[in-house]
């Protein structure tokens, strides 16, 4: 008897192959839409449900739809804004892939038979060389690597997933799909995030927390000197140049976005360098944090390409990481995610930038 995985199918190309593969491979295959957003998405919409039924038809598969847009709301939206109100700049997608892809999913895998999951992630997992367990790598297509988002999977999980995709680039991916006849061969795949599909991120904010907006502010330089006035904290991230409002005879960018006195910092370019950062809610692949500072090369950014750093892991699941030069736009909110190589270490959540 075949052994039985389900995979999360967004009719998107990515899952729409990887559930082929699994197919070839001889695996019992069952397809899962995740029905995540209720509202205008550019994923996990109906035309996407249907898009990912019309490929296990085709694949001959079982297919269901699973409705999670209240605890998508709740678990993910929510605290999306949240944190810009806050003043930090949220990533959902690892909220995204850690509560709904590889924890609820998996729930449900186990009311179906299943022991495993799989996704149309760019990543690897292998054989620890150096132990028994598993390690979390890179993609081999280095432009579409998504291992950043996964940075927070533990051993657990991680021997109950599956990244078939991970080492095909997404040209060959698309030829897989073109020489199995999937309709998605050529569908377009989305940049934003998926729940905010216009790109207007203090919109959404509004929306969800009408009665806790923070009013106008005011726009300051280093030296706590007023520039101009902002509508709201939730229109701006760390290292934001455009929609300043205000004039100078240099470029300025966000520097930093202080929630509580409402304020945001400019700075020109040459100040944004940051010697640091501080994290919380670290996690390690391996399950345990190293005894001593490590040398890493520390991502704080999904766009970053990474910089020399080393980690000092610190008690309360916190650690410190310290560049080895200065880096630019280290945004609270935002994950750094340690690397060897192309070995995940771990990583946590940004809390401070070090000056």
């Amino acid at each position: 008897m075949s052994e039985r995985v389900v995979v999360a199918m967004s009719g998107g190309v990515d899952s729409s192959v990887a559930a082929a593969l699994l197919v070839e491979q001889g695996f019992e295959v069952v397809g899962i839409t995740l029905r995540l957003s209720s509202g205008a998405s550019r994923c996990c919409s109906l035309e996407d449900a249907d898009d990912a039924r019309r490929v296990a038809d085709a694949l001959g598969i079982r297919f269901y739809v699973a409705d999670y847009a209240d605890a998508f709301r709740r678990e993910v939206i929510e605290p999306f804004a949240d944190a810009y109100l806050g003043g930090r700049t949220p990533i959902p997608c690892v909220a995204c892939n850690q509560r709904f892809k590889f924890r609820h999913l998996l729930d449900r895998a186990r009311s179906l038979g299943a022991e495993s999951v799989a996704t149309g992630h760019y990543a690897r997992i292998a054989a620890d060389p150096a132990g028994g367990g598993l390690v979390l790598r890179r993609a081999r297509d280095a432009g579409k690597d998504q291992s950043y988002f996964l940075f927070d999977l533990d051993q657990e999980r991680l021997a109950r997933v599956r990244f078939p995709v991970g080492e095909l680039s997404k040209a060959e991916v698309r030829a897989c799909a073109r020489r199995l006849g999937l309709a998605i061969a050529e569908k377009p795949e989305s940049q934003e995030i998926c729940f905010v599909p216009d790109g207007d991120y203090a919109a959404l904010v509004e929306q969800v927390r009408p009665t806790a907006l923070p009013g106008p502010g005011d726009v300051v330089d280093e030296t706590g000197r007023v520039l101009g006035r902002h509508a709201g904290v939730h229109h701006f991230t760390v290292g934001q140049r455009r929609g300043l409002g205000v004039a100078s005879g240099r470029r300025l960018y966000v520097k930093s976005i202080d929630a509580a006195r409402n304020q945001v910092r400019v700075a020109p370019a040459e100040a944004l360098g940051a010697s640091g950062a501080a994290l919380a809610g670290v996690t390690w692949i391996a399950g345990a944090a190293p005894r001593e500072p490590l040398p890493a090369w520390v991502r704080v950014r999904h766009r970053h390409a990474g910089a020399a750093a080393t980690v000092e892991p610190l008690a309360g699941g916190r650690a410190r990481v310290r560049f080895d030069a200065p880096v630019a736009a280290v945004a609270p909110g935002q994950a750094a995610v340690f690397y060897a190589a192309d070995a995940v270490l771990g990583g946590g959540w940004i809390a401070e930038a070090l000056a």
